[in-house]
Order: C-alpha cells, then structure tokens, then sequence
C-alpha cells in the first residue's frame, strides 16, 4: 500500500531490486559549441542530435552498463561552456565529481589552447588527484578543417597524465569510440573502488592515442 513499510521479501522472492546500483559522476568540460551535448547524447541515446540549442547550466544524461556482472549506472553532467550560464551552478558541478573529462574541437586551435584554463578552473574547485581524466579532440570527420594536430593533443595528453580520444559525436562510424570514452573511465572507476589500498598517485600514464577494439564477435571492448 502506498506510504506502508510493506512486506520483506519471501523466500521465493527476488533480491535483486534490493541491490544498491553504483552511480559514477563524470563531468564533461570545454569551450562553447565544441560538442559536448552531443558526446552526452552519443553515449546516453545512442544517437545524434538533429538540432542543439547552447546548453544553460547544468544539464546531465544517464546510462546503466553492466561491467564485470555489476550494474553500474553512468551519470553524464553537461555543461555550458560560456561564462555567463557557469557561475550559478560550477560549484555544484564540481562537488563529488568521479571523472573529468576535457573536450575540445580539433577544427578550432583556440578550443584547445583554451583547455589549460578548463584545467586550472577544474583544479580551482580541488577535484582531487586520483579523480581520472581524459582528453576528447571531437568532430574528426571533418578531416580537412583540422588544426590540432593528433601530435600536440598527444604531448598535451601527456603532460597531464590523460589518455587521448579522437572522436565524433555525429559520425556514427565513431560511436563505439564515443561509448569507449565513458565505458574507460566506469571500468577504471570501478577498479579503484575494487582495490582500496592500491595508491595511483604518482604513477604517471603514458599518454596513447585510443580507437576502439573488438573481439571476436565484434563488440567494442574497454581499452584500458
């Protein structure tokens, strides 16, 4: 009955509506019209966005995987990239975040010069060091409008311990890359929460180029 205690379960009665389903927050950063809706959208829905309209605050998608037997479900905050839709919400954006991931456009060299300050404001809220990040150059399909060359994202990537994505969020050639993004960080998150004492500070990753895998069957596998 509605607002009882209702009953506990039988013997006969399923368990598994009782089992606690793990949420992941990763938050996805970057400049104005560089495709982070659509990246959310991709993973979330499987599809891409006939039309966007600029995202104002916050807005965030989910999406239940399963990784190893476990249900997971991957929460995807979006946020504005412009100034003036940030300031009432980035605090709340940032508070017990899991992942970050950076976006930028490789067809536009200022999305991602303007990546330092997305980092410095990420650090500015004291997103914690074993937090993982990752790096996404989106909208390479437009192969002949590229100005960031996969070598400097690479350095880049690097320098800030993060692996590198290349992906489009409209192509859907490059969907399984997009669901590779997230499915690596839920099945690193996963990880770390499965071996508490293990210490990742101070051990810095090389940073790779990522594509998606397959097995034998043809389905995409986390590469990490």
């Amino acid at each position: 009955a509605a607002g009882g205690g209702g009953r506990p379960p039988g013997p006969d009665s399923s368990l598994e509506p009782y089992v606690q389903t793990r949420i992941f927050k990763i938050i996805v950063i970057g400049d104005s019209n560089v495709g982070k809706t659509c990246l959310t959208f991709r993973f979330c829905g499987g599809t891409f966005p006939d039309k966007t309209e600029a995202t104002i605050g916050v807005d965030f998608r989910e999406k239940t995987v399963e990784i190893e037997g476990e249900r997971i479900k991957v929460q995807v905050w979006d946020t504005a990239g412009q100034e003036r839709f940030r300031k009432s919400m980035v605090e709340h954006y940032y508070r017990n975040v899991h992942a970050v991931v950076f976006v930028y456009d490789v067809t536009k060299m200022t999305s991602f010069t303007n990546l330092k300050m997305w980092i410095e404001e990420c650090n500015g809220h004291a997103v914690p060091p074993l937090v993982p990040r990752v790096l996404v150059g989106n909208k390479c399909d437009l192969k002949d409008l590229i100005q960031v060359p996969s070598s400097m994202a690479l350095k880049f990537a690097d320098a800030h311990n993060m692996l590198l994505f290349e992906t489009s969020a409209k192509d859907p050639k490059e969907s399984q890359n997009v669901d590779a993004i997230f499915m690596c960080l839920a099945c690193r998150l996963k990880a770390q929460r499965s071996l508490l004492c293990r210490d990742l500070e101070g051990r810095p990753g090389q940073a790779r180029r990522l594509e998606p895998t397959h097995d034998a069957h043809g389905k995409n596998s986390c590469p990490c």
